[in-house]
């Protein structure tokens, strides 16, 4: 119940003057022990209701329901198994891993060119037909490419004209010597 002040003093003036001011306390009294007892039944009603329903196995069926009809749960969860699977894998925790260089050891360049010259040409790696056909297009596109620029080249600058001047460099002029010879 909702009942703002002035109508609780309005109530309590009414009580005052009906029940009297000697018997007043004593019916407050017995007003907070009922209201307390209604309390302590629709707690135990609770109880009782939650009690059959978990036993029944339909707490379970509303749980599971709630979870998958709640989206915004449903993403938190993947990104929290994902944040535990990150965790677990720890590169500091696992000091062999980072302790490893990089990068292999410098070999001597008279090393390569002779182990260059004594390998056979290694076998091209076995692709599937699919890969081998976006090869091609690469290939293809690539060539195309190359073919325009080249005709683009040619037609900004001609092969007899001279080169162009880079903007923003001037040329010095020569150092007067003033009109004298010597």
């Amino acid at each position: 119940m909702d009942f703002s002040w002035s109508e609780m003093l309005l109530v309590g003036i009414v009580a005052l003057i009906v029940i009297g001011p000697k018997d007043l306390p004593a019916m407050f009294r017995e007003l907070g022990r009922i209201t307390a007892k209604i309390r302590a039944m629709g707690r135990e009603f609770s109880r009782a209701m939650e009690q059959a329903a978990s036993e029944s196995g339909v707490k379970d069926a509303v749980d599971g329901l709630k979870a998958v009809s709640n989206p915004t749960g449903a993403g938190l969860d993947a990104v929290k198994s994902a944040a535990d699977r990150f965790e677990k894998w720890d590169p500091m925790k696992h000091p062999a891993v980072t302790a490893k260089p990089l990068t292999p050891p410098p070999v001597p360049a008279k090393a390569v060119a002779a182990a260059d010259a004594a390998a056979p040409e290694p076998a091209a790696a076995a692709v599937g037909p699919a890969t081998e056909a976006l090869y091609e297009q690469k290939a293809a596109r690539k060539a195309v490419m190359d073919e325009a620029a080249a005709k683009l080249k040619a037609i900004a600058q001609p092969a007899d004209a001279p080169a162009p001047r880079t903007p923003g460099r001037r040329r010095k002029k020569p150092a007067s010597t003033g009109g004298e010879e010597a």
